[in-house]
């Protein structure tokens, strides 16, 4: 037992004790336990309609009796393409109960993107909608993929009558006609019949639930293989650091399902709890803060620039928050000042957190209550291991009281990336215990009372004149300045210092700054090898597809 784990088992801030077993758990048990303990209670409401626990397992059931119909089993790979809507829930874990895996792509997708996670991933089956923005790709795919058949649902069918009726009058652009094509199967003729099927045999701990595309740690997109146990794992140990577990669960839903922060925080750990999702078909702040007023929402897993934008929305100060508990902020670094503002206005808690798309979401958290450390992502959640090793040289320790790259242990831990042996390779690393650690990209520091905080990303680190600079640390500076709203800083390629740091802001609302004054400004506050050349005021920056800051697109715009 390392002095880390020491503490976390004796100091321990998360309501539950480090070292909670978490016994193997399928998803399909998780979902069908939930089902059955809450048949009536609503598990989705979506503008205005409810669904319950019993008709979500109705549907899955439907889709896995249809698919096996169509031919479809054990082992297959089938892609949801699909924004949140309910028919999201169904197919999840409908094809969960035909022990197939889930695979997850972005609506936001090009053609090429999809078409090319789609071979590698060898998905035989796409579900997707009749909206303009996904039909038309989706078929495209089809014609120019080894895909098989599309699925195809309805958002107006979703919908109440009334509202139905007005998303096909007011929305019609919105719609894609479904071509009559024997390879494209709508939605509601899928489930067409009484939901038997063979229940499928599945291992928890090998069996794969969901393939996660993501950029990894390194390199190009890769698909992360999530096995049963390692969902339910992240949705049980995130429901276990809450102090309140019992208590009712309303999550906003406008994280994109897609992606693996919402899969865990707003989907399975939502499940598991027997809560609702307040779904919304993607983030937007007028939008939320009505749901947040209407529905009584408890608690809104967001990235930091969903609370900005939350905060500049002038429906905030008509909004009551009185039901709001807590927010968890993940994806990118929270600002401490962005922090603070939002508690004020909200009288939540807003606790970052932190994970990855090989660690099914989640790997640590500041508590929900008690003494947390602000510009840290907390202590790990239970039966969680973190500790760093050197940023050169992965086999040994890094240098007393210096960074080291993080690296993680635990159940949630992906089984490896699919048909990628060489990628395992780079980010798995075996010590002499046994135990199987992951890479995580991230340099960061672990102090005395067992809370991890990172420093930056090695492939983000600037290197400049042989000095290494946090991209991250700079930016915590330009945070503190009352102008700046958002900040990245990136590396700038120079034939004397091979590179140095520039700063690209955009302001606040009514904020009046100039560039040259805000680099005069944080220059004095940075080390020499740090300053910065220039502080460029920006309208807007780029961002993920889940809202965040995006670095990469960033430097790809600058430097091409």
């Amino acid at each position: 037992m390392t002095d880390v784990e020491a503490v976390w088992r004796c100091a321990y801030r998360h309501p539950c004790a480090w070292d909670l077993p978490l016994s193997p758990l399928s998803m399909v048990d998780m979902f069908d336990r939930a089902a059955a303990a809450h048949a009536g209670k609503p598990l989705i409401e979506f503008l205005g309609r409810n669904y319950s626990y019993n008709e979500v397992r109705d549907g899955a059931n439907r889709v896995a009796a249809g698919l096996a119909l169509l031919g479809y089993g054990a082992g297959d790979r089938i892609g949801l393409f699909l924004p949140n809507v309910p028919h999201y829930l169904a197919a999840y874990y409908g094809i969960l109960k035909l022990g197939a895996a889930v695979v997850n792509f972005s609506p936001l997708y090009t053609p090429a993107e999809l078409a090319h996670q789609v071979a590698d991933s060898g998905t035989r089956l796409l579900f997707t909608i009749s909206a303009t923005a996904l039909l038309p790709t989706a078929i495209k795919v089809l014609n120019d993929s080894p895909l098989e058949r599309l699925i195809v649902g309805s958002v107006a069918g979703a919908l109440p009558g009334a509202k139905s009726v007005l998303y096909r009058w007011f929305s019609r652009k919105d719609i894609a006609d479904k071509p009559n094509d024997p390879r494209i199967i709508a939605f509601s003729r899928l489930i067409a019949n009484d939901g038997a099927h063979v229940a499928a045999t599945i291992d928890p701990v090998e069996d794969v639930a969901l393939i996660q595309y993501t950029g990894g740690t390194t390199g190009t997109p890769k698909g992360a293989m999530l096995t049963h146990q390692n969902l339910s794992a992240n949705a049980r140990q995130v429901n276990a650091i809450d102090p309140q577990p019992g208590m009712e669960d309303r999550i906003l839903g406008a994280l994109p399902l897609f992606h693996v922060f919402a899969n865990t925080c707003v989907l399975n750990r939502t499940v598991l709890n027997g809560g609702c999702i307040i779904m919304l078909p993607r983030f937007n702040a007028a939008q939320a803060l009505g749901a947040i007023n209407r529905s009584r929402v408890t608690a809104v897993p967001g990235v930091p620039t969903m609370y900005q934008a939350l905060l500049d929305n002038p429906a905030l100060a008509k909004t009551d928050f009185s039901h709001l508990r807590a927010c968890i902020s993940g994806g990118a670094p929270l600002a401490a000042e962005l922090k603070a503002r939002f508690e004020a206005a909200t009288g939540a808690t807003l606790i970052e957190g932190y994970g990855l798309s090989e660690s099914s979401g989640v790997v640590s958290a500041n508590p929900y209550e008690g003494a947390g450390k602000p510009g840290t992502i907390g202590q790990p959640v239970p039966a969680t291991r973190v500790a760093l090793v050197d940023k050169e040289d992965p086999s040994k320790p890094p240098a007393p009281g210096e960074p080291g790259e993080i690296i993680i242990a635990g159940p949630q831990i992906m089984k490896g990336y699919w048909q990628r042996p060489d990628a395992d390779a780079e980010v798995f690393i075996t010590d002499a215990a046994g135990v199987r650690w992951l890479r995580t990209g991230d340099v960061g520091v672990i102090d005395e009372d067992g809370f991890v905080r990172i420093v930056d990303r090695l492939k983000d680190m600037i290197a400049v004149g042989g000095f290494k600079v946090f991209p991250s640390q700079i930016e915590a500076v330009l945070y503190t300045h009352p102008a700046v709203k958002e900040a990245l800083v990136i590396g700038i390629p120079d034939t004397y210092r091979g590179e140095f740091p520039r700063a690209y802001v955009t302001l606040n609302d009514a904020a009046e700054a100039t560039g040259a004054a805000l680099t005069a400004w944080l220059n004095p506050q940075l080390g020499k090898h740090e300053r910065v050349d220039d502080v460029v005021i920006r309208a807007t920056m780029p961002k993920t597809m889940i809202g965040k800051l995006s670095r990469k697109d960033l430097v790809a715009e600058v430097l091409g």
